[in-house]
């Protein structure tokens, strides 16, 4: 299957290379906003899906597939959800990308998952590696876990998600693992979002630098 000719299309554009691939890719993902009126409505928007897959060449596997629906924060939380698709489940939460669309889920796996970090350091520490060194490894693994996108998700938490995160640094504190002076989640991404946004405003070549209204230098 090596060098096998791959057909994409995308708008008016189409391009047909050979690609060094050694299995056929023939699965697309997709993400899609349906208005959630009635289950023929969703359905013919997957049956489009389905038929622009078929037509470049890639399959769309319903097993992998599933529907989460979206509310208003003003409609009441029991509020009825629309039926369930015959072949593609329906789930509360979805994690795209390393982030569960829910935040609440999303807060305590990171968290968990931290927490068992701070075990394989303390092991490291047992094999006598410097203090520099763990908060070093601490910064590294577990903020940049705990952080990972957060500017994407950090204003849909709740104070109770926050101060679970800030707890968790706290737990690196007195573990030794991080000095006390350290920026707290916040101020840490707080800075990550000025840096972000100078260089979407001072790199000229930047991805985003047309959504700012700032020219650069």
């Amino acid at each position: 299957m090596i060098k096998r000719p791959h057909f994409v299309r995308y708008r008016p554009a189409s391009s047909r290379d050979p690609h060094p691939t050694s299995t056929p890719q023939q699965t697309v993902f997709a993400s899609i906003i349906i208005p959630a009126v009635n289950v023929h409505s969703r359905a013919v928007e997957i049956d489009n899906v389905e038929a622009w897959s078929r037509q470049n060449n890639l399959q769309l596997n319903h097993k992998k597939c599933v529907e989460i629906v979206f509310t208003s924060s003003r409609i009441r939380h029991d509020a009825p959800l629309p039926p369930a698709l015959s072949d593609i489940a329906q789930v509360s939460s979805l994690k795209i990308l390393g982030v569960t669309l829910s935040v609440a889920d999303h807060v305590q796996n990171v968290v968990s998952s931290c927490a068992q970090t701070l075990h394989a350091l303390r092991l490291l520490r047992a094999h006598r590696l410097c203090d520099a060194a763990l908060q070093t490894v601490f910064r590294a693994i577990v903020v940049a876990r705990l952080l990972y996108a957060a500017s994407a998700w950090w204003d849909f938490t709740t104070a109770t998600d926050r101060q679970r995160i800030e707890g968790f640094l706290c737990r690196g504190v007195h573990a030794g693992f991080r000095c006390v002076d350290e920026p707290t989640a916040a101020q840490l991404l707080e800075d990550f979002d000025d840096q972000l946004f100078h260089r979407v405003q001072h790199i000229s070549r930047h991805t985003l630098a047309a959504t700012s209204s700032q020219s650069p230098l």
